[in-house]
């Protein structure tokens, strides 16, 4: 059995804060960068929580992803922006953009930014939930490093290319869908190397179009472009394969043709000659402003009854329970707040190598 430790939220959120500041990052953008993480934590979003920490701790040591984020406005009309990153925290580029987003939808009722060289940024629905918090609708969306291999073909050409959505509701809890465009993603994929656990048939193919469920092997594979994620949909046209794929360049296109961004295999981190370099992501957001439409608060009421209708339909054989998006992840928050955030030995691991080579203490009793 997996050996498994449940460590507080707030020691972990402690420690993360301490690590990204021990590399650089200033205060303010450290607690951002830091609460994205908790958030992906605390929703049951394991991929992109303290999981990945090392995954940031890494790219800063290697020189390929700058601790400062210093945004740099391209372009600015009353409702929309062009940003360069400048390869800065992934975190702060993609808050302060929807946040720009948000201050032009809270005057004009729409705003829409357009991010060029940022990198990773975390859970995508944490950006729309910042707007669905402030009686906004929001949506995000970002390119990433090829994976996903178009319908008919074996070659990683598309990323994972995320699409987020949050509107709010009537509810405990608001309407947030987050998903990846691809059936998994790579911090699953993480996820289960850490776990010592195959990968389901069906998600992933090698060159020559056979299934792959060995993580490691996926992973490495990956790494040097010979493997590729399916869309959602799955190999082919039969289960609308094209689908997930066509929603994936929808995505690629939003994240490079309105910033003038780099796409596709320009996004690999690989400079000509072979050496690494910035990653050089886009995204897109979009922060709808309710009441240049309507009242909030039916806009609320009409939100809520949609989920409570979907709740509320017949159910499956054998189905005891119906979700709505946000749903689970509220109920994540509130189970993981009390039990703390579960760790395994490889990501204990990790944390120790972090703790150590940045001489970090009073984390000695957790890990």
């Amino acid at each position: 059995m997996e050996e498994i430790t449940y460590l507080p939220v707030d020691v972990v959120a402690s420690f993360m804060f301490d690590v990204f500041r021990r590399l650089g990052v200033p205060e303010e953008d450290a607690r951002i960068c830091t609460d994205v993480l908790i958030t992906s934590d605390l929703r049951g979003i394991e991929s992109h929580g303290v999981g990945r920490l090392k995954y940031y701790y890494d790219r800063i040591r290697a020189g390929v992803q700058s601790p400062t984020t210093e945004l740099k406005i391209v372009k600015e009309t009353e409702t929309t922006a062009v940003v360069d990153g400048q390869h800065g925290m992934g975190h702060v580029v993609a808050y302060r953009s929807m946040r720009m987003a948000m201050d032009k939808a809270r005057k004009y009722g729409l705003g829409a930014v357009a991010v060029r060289n940022s990198t990773h940024f975390g859970i995508a629905g944490y950006y729309p939930l910042m707007a669905a918090r402030e009686g906004m609708m929001g949506l995000a969306v970002t390119n990433a490093r090829p994976a996903i291999a178009p319908t008919f073909s074996t070659e990683p050409m598309l990323g994972t290319n995320p699409i987020a959505f949050a509107a709010p509701s009537d509810m405990d809890y608001p309407f947030c869908f987050d998903g990846a465009t691809s059936i998994t993603q790579r911090g699953k994929i993480e996820v289960a190397v850490r776990a010592g656990k195959p990968i389901p048939e069906g998600w992933v193919v090698d060159g020559q179009g056979n299934p792959l469920t060995d993580a490691q092997d996926i992973l490495d594979g990956l790494e040097r472009g010979v493997v590729a994620l399916l869309p959602l949909g799955g190999a082919g046209e039969l289960m609308a394969g094209y689908k997930g794929y066509g929603l994936a360049a929808m995505v690629e296109i939003l994240s490079a043709s309105l910033c003038a961004g780099v796409f596709m295999k320009d996004l690999l981190g690989i400079a000509p000659d072979g050496s690494r370099r910035p990653y050089m992501l886009g995204h897109f957001f979009l922060a709808i402003h309710i009441e240049h439409f309507i009242p909030l608060e039916l806009s609320r009421s009409i939100t809520g009854g949609i989920m409570r209708a979907l709740q509320n339909a017949r159910k499956a054989p054998g189905e005891a329970r119906i979700y709505v998006a946000g749903e689970k992840e509220y109920e994540s928050e509130q189970r993981v707040r009390a039990q703390g955030i579960p760790v395994n030995r490889n990501l204990r691991r990790e944390l120790q190598i972090m703790r150590d080579e940045l001489q970090i203490a009073g984390y000695e009793d957790y890990f």
